[in-house]
């Protein structure tokens, strides 16, 4: 939103509809004329690269102040950081390529699962440089203090395990199209990019992948015949993936037992389109938002959805055409079907449902394949939140549980395990498939998966209707509370 401090609420609602409408970014305007603008606001993030137009465009203005408001300072890297902070107080961290050689490399290799004692002593002295530098000029405040305004939020991390054509299809693209051969000093090939996304449909559902084995591209040459005879696309068939069963359960648990509704999110149109046709099967009535609506139908659509009298169960969304700014508060049950590689993308699409205005405790869903790269991703997800809880939050005692090396491990299937992400955690509150000591009053939930609560069996869960889906397909359950409600409702 671009205004000046005399333009009208009504004058600015209207003008960020027109270019929002038309797709016409506010920096496109001629240099001379946004320095005419007194007043500049945008998310922060949207400056974590110098190099795009946008950082550009603003760095020329000429202005007294700036100031950036961001929620995910940092969602990759620390250069990114080092873009914002470069960009309100140039200089202060000095070039990129001195802040990488000063800060980032002796950071980044102490926070290494299997870097030296002298190693982590020379990066944690220099992520207390960075911290003290960059305070000078940084207010930091996390949702913490929302929570006595905010419902319960319970996020839960499930574990599901693949079906056996989901196994068969996944051993046998590992066999065949060989992706860990065409890794070559840690550097991902257009070749392994498609092997990543493979692994990932597959994971969501084998009809994503139909196509390329009728096709016989590489790494499926000869699977069709593990599909089962006289299969079809047109109608899903849940039992074929593991986390589509689990999702079928858990809808139908929450039809049958509560009046809740449900929000769906992934990052693949296809795999809305499969939701349709579950919901189609299940006679759920539904709404969809995705890249190809306009943002008039996307306001009409959400505040329908929000109604309590509207009879519409799911609303399915594009975790790119709608994760971040959305209130469906209509809902208070959220299934993340599949991850990002960026965890600030999926903190923003979860965010959907616990918002200013819900008044039931929510519920976040975010389902995994067991032992597949969906749980390499969620562990390349904690490693990036570690490292921002350091650098941002000041927080100096978070675990190292991953070395860079086990990160590249991302086309290994561990097929015999409950959770490879607990399994890498070398979790000393677990003994026997079973958790003996619970987590600490005092722990920070919100980047380390193994302060949370685990679970090998239902009888640990809080939510019955998750409880009621585990025979389904569930393998293991990370599940944490944002706070205790004051009063008692759970």
């Amino acid at each position: 939103v671009v205004g000046t401090k005399n333009f009208s609420q009504e004058k600015r609602r209207k003008s960020d509809g027109e270019m929002r409408e038309n797709h016409i970014s506010p920096f496109r305007k001629p240099l001379t004329q946004l320095n005419n603008w007194p007043l500049c606001m945008l998310q922060g993030h949207r400056l974590k690269n110098s190099d795009n137009q946008t950082y550009q465009a603003l760095n020329t203005m000429s202005v007294q102040r700036r100031v950036l408001i961001s929620g995910t300072p940092i969602q990759n890297d620390l250069l990114e950081y080092f873009s914002l902070v470069h960009f309100v107080n140039a200089g202060i961290l000095g070039t990129a390529q001195e802040f990488k050689k000063r800060f980032e490399l002796p950071i980044l290799k102490g926070r290494d699962a299997d870097a030296s004692d002298k190693d982590r002593l020379t990066g944690e002295q220099k992520l207390k440089e960075l911290i003290s530098i960059v305070n000078r000029c940084l207010i930091r405040r996390t949702s913490d203090i929302l929570s006595k305004y905010l419902p319960v939020k319970i996020e839960q991390v499930v574990c599901c395990r693949l079906t056996p054509l989901q196994t068969e299809l996944y051993k046998r693209f590992l066999r065949q199209a060989k992706p860990i051969e065409t890794l070559q000093e840690g550097k991902i090939s257009v070749s392994s990019l498609s092997s990543i996304t493979s692994l990932k449909k597959l994971c969501n559902h084998p009809a994503l992948i139909y196509e390329k084995c009728v096709e016989g591209e590489e790494g499926f040459e000869g699977a069709l015949d593990l599909f089962p005879p006289g299969y079809c696309t047109k109608a899903v068939e849940p039992q074929l993936s593991g986390k589509m069963l689990v999702l079928d359960y858990i809808l139908a648990m929450t039809r049958a037992t509560t009046s809740d509704k449900v929000v769906l999110v992934s990052n693949y149109t296809q795999t809305l389109d499969l939701f349709e046709k579950l919901c189609r099967s299940r006679r759920y009535l539904y709404v969809r938002l995705d890249g190809t609506m306009s943002i008039k139908k996307r306001a009409k659509i959400v505040e329908r959805f929000n109604s309590p009298s509207n009879p519409e169960f799911i609303f399915m969304l594009s975790s790119k055409a709608g994760g971040c700014g959305l209130n469906l508060i209509g809902a208070n049950r959220l299934v993340m079907f599949d991850p990002d590689w960026n965890p600030a993308n999926d903190e923003q699409a979860m965010a959907r449902v616990w918002r200013d205005g819900q008044k039931k405790t929510c519920y976040i869903y975010r389902l995994l394949s067991t032992g597949t790269i969906e749980e390499k991703i969620l562990q390349r997800q904690a490693h990036k939140k570690a490292l921002s809880s350091c650098v941002v939050d000041e927080e100096q005692d978070v675990e190292r549980h991953f070395s860079l090396g086990e990160l590249r491990e991302l086309f290994i299937l561990n097929a015999e395990t409950t959770s490879d992400t607990h399994d890498k955690f070398r979790c000393r509150r677990c003994v026997n498939g079973r958790e003996v000591r619970p987590p600490a009053d005092d722990s920070d939930c919100t980047s380390d998966l193994s302060q949370w609560n685990h679970c090998f069996e239902k009888k640990g869960l809080r939510d019955q209707v998750l409880k009621a889906s585990w025979d389904a397909a569930v393998s293991f359950v990370f599940h944490q509370r944002s706070h205790e409600d004051q009063k008692g409702v759970v």
